[in-house]
């Protein structure tokens, strides 16, 4: 290569350059929780973001001679990337802004609670079920029953759509209200709804039948009902169990939960913007603001976006206060991942066609009715096809996606972009995400996703709501064989088209092109592996351990408890400890010694005491608690005190862990 060429590509990255230098300069010295940190990085992505767009109409696009299919196809993937560009541009004016409302609650909070306890509103508690097995809804009932507030200003309603005699004889034993109604019309809003005409106070708090509240969820949310603008306040939600997409990939404690972008990161800045939205589950809302709006809204099968929705046409607002205060079971199986998604994507295209939606529903400022557009379902997954089709449709038949001039031309203005983007993305959520992993999860779903889409926007309403399996039951093996053989059948096209066009003979692509091409198609086919992964499901336990360490007494013996769940616990005891019997007492911090049997013993080096490293037994001890003790038990592990949250990616195990995962799924098959 000449002198000329290295100055070229040289010039051509320059861009690229300046990127890095912006962010590791700006953005990577600044705290990602300032609004005017967010306004100056995102704006800056923003201005690279139209500077390739520019580049791509004047430069790639209008050159590019009239006729044939190649015309077409150029201005087809053009316009997609004018959707994708709109909902960057959307995402960047949204995380543009930042909000911590915790400190707001605090001064509200002493000034809300220093009244007489009789002064103190009443407040409902709504548990909607369905067919939600007693092992996952004996933690949201108790939980419930234990929130710090006094006992004559809380009542629990547990709302029964399948009228179960079980439930109310286990309601009647701890003190909460069991609910019926004589059919199941509109779902979840038409029981809850039932709930309102049964029910009282003046806040209703809504909790899924697998979510439990943290004792002091009403202490952290009723302050901000002191502004009696707000309607609703939503919290976020975090789980016991890893998904399904954790699970799958192996990557259960180096890899957060797929909803942590969302609840950590845009549901802050969503709020900085007054756009916050009810996710439903984990929120509490002010009764006259429900009554005013004619109750839970039944049009949608999303009936809390559509709340949210709904209360701005009457001038309340939502308010987001991003703490930990619930600890719910996400979606255990890919049946489940998907039944919520789609019903998300569903409901939130139904809005568009509503009286109280987006675009007809009256108080709504221009900006709230372009912030509640269902855009990014929309457009992902449109945006996620066409990016694996592309190299395919060049390798096979030679469509160029774009009137191409030179390599150099697109290093200096795609490359810049991406970067971009990236480097955004790593800074606003460091531990949340990572670029080929996060677009493997993205590109998984968007085969059964993409077909909700369409369907939602021909035909968006008459679909049943769908409740999402959960609990016992719920734990089969499976192998989603639809998406796999879609990414099967893409991987194959795409490698075939780099080996065919390896051939002088057969290949149909344009020299220029071909090494940018060839570097995508790579990128798809690692990303594609990665999201097939996804694809084989691995059982998940019912009962989930914490992992602790705290002290613990087996037979007169102290050690460490160092997991717990509500069925069974492990404890490291010394080396030198022995156990006469099977079963043993077992003695933890704040309960009486209950007997549990020992079932397994493994041999480790751990810490038994604070003092150093020893040799150590760790005892496997299972047992079976019932009536104040279990409910004491729940109330230790589910209300507040322990946390299954990772927070900090792994990025060297996470690679590892990939890397063996296909390594060994590859020799499988």
């Amino acid at each position: 290569m000449g002198q000329e060429p290295v100055v070229q590509y040289l010039l051509a990255l320059a861009p690229t350059f300046l990127v890095m230098a912006f962010f590791l300069l700006g953005p990577f010295n600044w705290s990602r929780h300032h609004s005017w940190t967010r306004t100056a990085t995102c704006g800056f992505v923003a201005v690279v973001a139209l500077r390739y767009m520019l580049w791509r109409f004047t430069q790639t696009v209008l050159p590019y001679p009239y006729g044939g299919a190649n015309f077409y196809w150029v201005w087809l993937v053009f316009i997609v990337e004018i959707l994708a560009f709109i909902d960057v541009i959307l995402f960047l004016v949204l995380m543009s802004r930042y909000v911590n409302r915790s400190a707001e609650t605090d001064e509200l909070g002493s000034i809300f609670f220093s009244r007489d306890e009789y002064e103190l509103p009443t407040v409902d508690v709504f548990i909607p079920t369905y067919n939600e097995p007693l092992d996952v809804l004996e933690r949201t009932i108790v939980g419930a029953l234990s929130l710090d507030y006094p006992a004559d200003k809380l009542k629990v309603y547990v709302l029964d759509d399948q009228r179960r005699d079980w439930l109310k004889t286990f309601c009647e034993q701890k003190n909460a209200i069991h609910v019926t109604r004589s059919d199941n019309a509109h779902a979840k809003a038409g029981n809850m709804n039932n709930g309102l005409q049964v029910s009282s106070g003046e806040f209703v708090a809504v909790f899924d039948a697998d979510f439990v509240p943290y004792k002091h969820f009403l202490s952290r949310t009723l302050p901000f009902f002191s502004d009696e603008s707000i309607g609703i306040v939503q919290t976020p939600q975090h789980f016991f169990n890893a998904d399904p997409v954790q699970t799958n990939l192996g990557l259960e404690n180096i890899w957060p939960d797929e909803q942590r972008l969302f609840f950590d990161e845009i549901a802050p800045s969503r709020d900085g913007w007054d756009v916050s939205f009810c996710c439903g589950s984990c929120s509490i809302a002010r009764r006259t603001a429900i009554d005013a709006i004619g109750g839970f809204p039944t049009e949608s099968i999303t009936e809390d976006l559509l709340t949210t929705l709904s209360m701005l046409n009457k001038g309340y607002k939502t308010r987001y206060l991003n703490e930990r205060l619930s600890m719910g079971l996400a979606a255990e199986n890919l049946t489940g991942y998907f039944v919520q998604r789609e019903r998300w994507c569903q409901g939130g295209i139904q809005t568009l066609y509503l009286h109280n939606g987006p675009l007809r529903g009256p108080g709504l400022s221009v900006f709230q009715r372009i912030m509640f557009l269902p855009a990014s379902w929309i457009v992902q997954y449109l945006v996620r096809v066409m990016i694996l089709v592309i190299p395919i449709a060049y390798l096979w038949f030679g469509l160029l996606p774009l009137y191409f001039t030179d390599i150099a031309d697109y290093v200096s203005y795609q490359v810049p972009l991406l970067t971009a983007y990236f480097l955004l993305m790593l800074w606003i959520t460091p531990t949340r995400y990572l670029p080929i992993i996060s677009s493997a999860v993205g590109t998984f779903a968007t085969f059964r996703m993409l077909p909700t889409v369409v369907s939602s926007l021909i035909r968006p309403f008459g679909k049943p709501f769908r409740v999402t399996p959960k609990g016992s039951g719920n734990q089969a093996n499976q192998f989603d064989k639809y998406t796999f053989a879609w990414i099967a059948t893409l991987i194959t096209i795409t490698a075939l088209g780099l080996l065919i066009d390896i051939v002088p003979e057969t290949t149909q692509i344009q020299a220029q092109f071909s090494p940018i091409a060839a570097f995508w198609a790579g990128i798809n086919i690692l990303v594609l592996v990665i999201a097939s992964l996804i694809c084989f499901e691995k059982p998940q336990r019912l009962f989930h351990a914490f992992k602790l360490d705290e002290p613990a007494v087996v037979d007169d013996i102290p050690g460490r408890l160092v997991s717990l769940a509500l069925d069974k616990a492990v404890v490291a005891v010394p080396f030198d400890a022995r156990f006469e019997s099977k079963l043993v007492s077992l003695h933890l911090e704040g309960f009486a010694p209950f007997e549990a049997e020992l079932k397994q013993v493994t041999q480790r080096r751990g810490s038994i005491s604070r003092g150093g490293d020893k040799q150590a037994y760790y005892l496997h001890l299972h047992f079976g608690l019932d009536g104040t003790i279990r409910d004491e038990m729940i109330v230790k592990l589910y209300t507040g005190e322990y946390s299954q949250d990772i927070h900090d990616i792994d990025k060297v195990a996470v690679s590892v862990n990939l890397l063996l995962r296909s390594f060994g799924r590859t020799r499988t098959f």
